[in-house]
């Protein structure tokens, strides 16, 4: 994951900083449940809290003119303070949950110091405006994965109807625009980044697991010894997919396919025949034939080829006579994404990769994609981005509306583990 650059160029004022020296020096000390009883008093209350100056400073804070701009970028700094401080210790990680939690808790109606009544009425209409932002959102998402870290959760039954958004923390690929937002700091990029680390690792050892079970499972099975089989520990299927399913994607996108080739070999050979001299142009053309030729002809000949060669020769047409370098390579991959997922510069459109994966389904939907991404890995954030603007679309519907944006999550989590992952699944074929 690259750092992200964060964009929240507003000078810190002498109010805030006078917050957020209070809450460091109090997070470093204090207990989480203490902490969580000074935020609530000073956040959500808005009365009661005991350091007269930091009321004060917050109180003057709240009478700024440009507070409804600025105080989600406060707000969200005091939480992380405290986030920062818990996500170093797994014994305190539980309360982030908690806290996240309790900025939806309803404030009391009475408020006993009327002499701040009115102060208090804009703190509440901050804190509400606040779970309307995209800071909130990101809370929420970070402690859906904490909560699932905590629990230990590998896997939801697939009986289960939850909300789409509840499953972020099964799909590190999207941690980075999920959980960070532009006023991130740099720690909890880096908190983030290991989180992304670990949940890929954590997949990708289950998934290892389970093939291995299933491969001594068959091989068992073949040699007549279905009582040792059968006595065998189970390892459960780490994915939302039936083991059906997953063993269709396993065997696709980690087997020798077509003639002895993987997607692996078949992008390699790509690099290889693509001649380094040829215009752009040229590569164009070249790409066009690499993608169209894992694609179902009777799909590709009807409207698809015609789309993705229109598309692919508009892309910096006036380069077409230069010769290709990284720059172009990258931006026509990238905009690729565009094409076949996601434009984010137009909205939230996807027809085309609706299209593509009722036609084509999720398995070779993904493979079309991998391709790109196999002989051109800079372009992976643009896809992760491009995926995170569907999760963020999607995000409150039921993961039974939206199956098939779960079985395409699902198959590029194996993908990318069976392509770029640390952990050698090579003989999933045989499973």
């Amino acid at each position: 994951m690259k750092t992200k650059v964060t964009h929240n160029p507003r000078t810190t004022t002498a109010d805030e900083q006078c917050l957020y020296n209070h809450l460091l020096a109090c997070v470093a000390v204090e207990s989480p449940d203490a902490m969580i009883d000074r935020f609530q008093s000073l956040f959500v209350d808005g009365f009661g809290y005991p350091d007269r100056d930091v009321v004060e400073a917050l109180d003057r804070l709240l009478a700024s003119p440009a507070i409804e701009d600025h105080f989600r970028f406060i707000l969200n700094r005091c939480c992380h303070i405290l986030i920062n401080r818990w996500q170093t210790n797994t014994q305190l990680q539980p309360a982030i949950p908690i806290l996240i939690e309790l900025l939806e808790t309803a404030p009391p109606d009475r408020v006993p110091e009327l002499s701040r009544s009115r102060t208090v009425r804009r703190l509440r209409q901050g804190i509400h405006g606040f779970l309307d932002t995209e800071q909130y959102l990101a809370l929420k998402r970070l402690a859906r994965v904490v909560a699932a870290r905590q629990s230990n959760l590998s896997r939801a039954r697939r009986t289960e109807a939850v909300p789409l958004g509840s499953l972020i923390n099964r799909y590190p690929y999207l941690y980075e625009h999920c959980l960070v937002t532009e006023d991130s700091d740099l720690q909890h990029q880096q908190h983030v980044r290991s989180m992304q680390v670990e949940a890929q690792h954590k997949f990708e050892v289950d998934l290892t697991h389970y093939v291995t079970y299933r491969v001594r499972q068959g091989r068992l099975h073949r040699q007549g010894q279905a009582n040792f089989a059968a006595n065998l520990r189970v390892v459960s299927n780490p994915t939302l997919l039936s083991d059906q399913e997953l063993v269709s994607s396993l065997k696709h996108f980690a087997r020798r396919r077509d003639h002895g080739q993987s997607y692996r070999d078949g992008a390699r050979r790509f690099l290889i025949a693509h001649d380094e001299r040829a215009s752009f142009r040229q590569f164009k053309a070249d790409l066009l034939d690499y993608l169209v030729a894992d694609v179902d002809t009777g799909y590709s000949q009807r409207q698809f080829k015609t789309m993705l060669h229109d598309h692919l020769f508009t892309t910096f047409a006036d380069s077409d006579g230069k010769l290709v370098d990284d720059f172009l390579k990258v931006r026509t991959c990238s905009n690729l994404f565009n094409f076949l997922v996601v434009d984010p510069s137009v909205g939230r459109q996807h027809y085309v990769f609706l299209d593509l994966i009722n036609n084509l389904g999720p398995i070779h939907t993904t493979g079309l994609l991998l391709r790109i991404l196999l002989i051109c890995h800079q372009v992976r954030p643009f896809l992760e981005r491009r995926f995170s603007i569907l999760f963020n679309h999607y995000e409150a519907a039921s993961s039974e509306t939206v199956a098939w944006l779960v079985n395409l999550f699902e198959n590029i989590n194996v993908a990318l583990s069976l392509n770029f992952g640390s952990v050698d699944l090579s003989h999933a074929g045989g499973g």
